[in-house]
């Protein structure tokens, strides 16, 4: 994940370009990163540091995801369409 796609990330799920901490930019960050680490490990199957890693990202996620549920249902359900996790 370079600069470049991390910019435009904030572009598209942020409020403004330096919005890097909202839950939604860090929920699509990490999204990417899982996305890549998935492919990573399809041909690499025995790297099990990576693994861990992708397991503690995964549930990080799973806890950001919970918490914008609990304080804004809306944008939860218009994240979760446009990352097209969860079905």
């Amino acid at each position: 994940m370079n600069l470049k796609n991390k910019q435009e990330i904030v572009k598209k799920y942020g409020k403004n370009e330096k919005d890097t901490g909202s839950t939604a930019v860090q929920v699509a960050m990490m999204s990417q990163k899982i996305t890549e680490l998935t492919e990573h490990l399809k041909s690499n199957q025995k790297d099990f540091a990576t693994k861990r890693g992708l397991l503690m990202m995964v549930g990080k996620r799973k806890r950001l995801l919970s918490y914008l549920k609990s304080q804004n249902l809306d944008e939860y359900r218009d994240l979760i369409k446009k990352l097209g996790i969860r079905g």
